[in-house]
């Protein structure tokens, strides 16, 4: 049985990441410890010393392993979590099936909120193009006012309702990835119920970063990551599906080995649909399990050994790390001191989902605002730059091109922090993790300052016209 280790800088001797680069976005690709990629490691070569025993006995027990460990960590039926490969996977997968059972038409709308995750807003787009679905987005920047962004959702239920129109679908996070806050998933799901509108909630960040009980939380879809916050090797991810709903989940995606097609019309003229089908490469157990679970056991020849770490993960987490409230408790409280540590050494502020709200931030995520702002056009009287305040105002136009220099800067200083505009202003989120402690963000503070210095240099190259060619 591994001991214990103390979070902060003792927790980095587990884990592989470089000395001289500081791992300060934990949030955006997750990275696991030496022991689940020493576990990760023996799974393939048993998989490669014997390939086709591996795959078709001994890789599905070990999947019902991983999705029991799930399960019970998410309160909910095994029979209730399948395994796919991340949560934009496991969003597909539901509006797939959404709209391959007619559960959505193109009369009804799907609901979905302004900060959405960008793969998300477009696989809605994807949606509409290819079915008619309408979409309906709830707009607001942070920060609102105490219950201000579940009202506006019942104002766009209400407005779709108004046009005669029929809200079906409500997609929406538990943390948010730019910024990172907490969603008021609990409120938004609870209002979906009272209204009868499904629920798919986008968790990738999720399990593992906060506490989550399914059952109680009654979602109607949830996907969430397994290697961001649970320490999973890369590609990792829960999908829930209650079994009341399990129904309208025909497929997987890609549709695979155990997609069985319905049973043909007695009306119906001899076609493909009538063949018999070629049986699974998987072997029928003696341990029957629901079609659901099938749909998702075996999908294509892939490597799945991430799928199989899940019991070394939270071995991990439990030896190691002290469980499952001593990582939460660790997160959040760091998230906090290292958002004060940073606002504090810019003179700014943290971001914080309600106006005048105190105390934790229910998440590992904090954004601190940047002295800079975004505006359509610059006054003549006004320089880039405002010496005064320690302002920097940047066009509008030009708030993506500052993004990516502020972001290669970053990376030649030997870190990378997400640097994104929301609202009127430029923001940088921050990722605690078991592996950093408050002397990695102070360091970080001291590394932004400097690169604010030039920001001024680099708007200028911005002016300087093209030479004729």
């Amino acid at each position: 049985m591994a001991s214990r280790t103390s979070f902060g800088g003792p927790m980095k001797n587990h884990f592989l990441i470089d000395p001289n680069y500081r791992n300060l976005n934990h949030g955006s690709f997750g990275t696991y410890p030496t022991q689940i990629l020493e576990a990760q490691q023996s799974i393939q070569k048993s998989l490669e010393a014997a390939p086709d025993i591996f795959i078709r006995y001994t890789q599905p027990p070990l999947l019902d392993k991983s999705r029991q460990t799930l399960a019970t960590l998410l309160n909910v039926p095994v029979s209730e979590c399948v395994l796919v490969k991340n949560a934009t996977t496991g969003v597909n997968t539901v509006l797939h099936n959404l709209a391959f059972t007619h559960t959505i038409t193109p009369n009804d709308v799907v609901i979905y909120f302004d900060t959405v995750y960008g793969a998300v807003e477009r696989s809605l787009l994807a949606l509409k193009e290819s079915c008619g679905v309408q979409l309906r987005k709830v707009k607001y920047t942070f920060p609102l006012e105490e219950g201000e962004l579940v009202a506006r959702f019942r104002d766009v239920v209400e407005e779709v309702k108004r046009e005669g129109l029929v809200p079906r679908v409500a997609v929406f996070e538990t943390i948010i990835s730019n910024p990172g806050i907490r969603f008021p998933f609990e409120e938004v799901t609870r209002l979906c119920r009272e209204l009868g509108i499904l629920s798919l909630i986008d968790g990738a960040h999720g399990v593992g970063m906060i506490k989550l009980d399914l059952d109680k939380l009654g979602a109607d879809f949830f996907t969430s990551n397994c290697h961001k916050w649970l320490y999973t090797p890369r590609s990792c991810a829960v999908l829930y599906v209650p079994t009341r709903n399990q129904h309208l989940i025909r497929t997987s995606l890609p549709t695979s080995w155990n997609y069985v097609p319905p049973a043909p019309s007695t009306t119906s003229t001899q076609g493909a649909d009538d063949e018999e089908l070629l049986p699974s490469v998987l072997p029928t157990t003696g341990d029957p399990k629901s079609a659901f679970v099938t749909l998702f056991e075996f999908t294509g020849t892939a490597d799945d050994s991430a799928y199989a770490c899940v019991p070394a993960a939270m071995k991990f987490r439990t030896e190691v790390c002290g469980g499952e409230e001593a990582i939460y408790g660790y997160l959040e409280k760091l998230a906090g001191e290292i958002g004060d540590v940073v606002a504090a050494a810019l003179g700014t502020e943290v971001l914080r989902a309600v106006k005048g709200e105190t105390g934790g931030l229910g998440c590992a995520l904090v954004n601190v605002r940047l002295p800079v702002r975004i505006i359509e056009s610059l006054p003549p009287a006004r320089k880039e730059s405002d010496s005064s305040n320690g302002m920097i105002y940047v066009r509008s136009e030009d708030a993506s091109s500052l993004s990516h220099w502020m972001h290669a800067q970053l990376v030649e200083r030997g870190t990378f922090v997400p640097i994104f505009p929301h609202g009127e202003w430029f923001f940088t989120r921050l990722s605690a993790q078991i592996y950093l402690d408050r002397s990695d963000f102070e360091w970080l503070a001291g590394i932004l300052k400097e690169i604010l210095g030039g920001v001024e240099g680099f708007l200028n190259t911005l002016k300087v016209p093209k030479a004729s060619l």
